[in-house]
């Protein structure tokens, strides 16, 4: 258990071993949730990843991806439509 003092103008010093366990460093940004009757403190970039990764959750199989080659293959393509070089296959 960590223990943290709050400030007069409501400011606390993360204990270091709960900034590491997190993965934050100075000018990261952090998260409180409420679930029940607790608060959760996140590393908000972390947090936000993995929502983008639950929202394309099936868009894979949408695209009809195959494997992590065919993403790259995509991604060429797309940077090469946008560029004006287009790729013959």
């Amino acid at each position: 258990m960590e223990l943290a003092k709050i400030t007069s103008k409501g400011q606390i010093t993360i204990p270091i071993a709960i900034r590491r366990m997190l993965g934050v460093k100075d000018g990261d940004k952090v998260m409180f949730v409420q679930e029940g009757n607790k608060v959760v403190m996140m590393n908000a970039s972390v947090e936000a990843l993995l929502e983008v990764q639950e929202d394309f959750k099936g868009v894979v199989d949408d695209f009809g991806v195959e494997d992590e080659q065919h993403v790259v293959d995509m991604v060429k393509e797309i940077r090469a439509e946008r560029s004006g070089n287009y790729i013959c296959e």
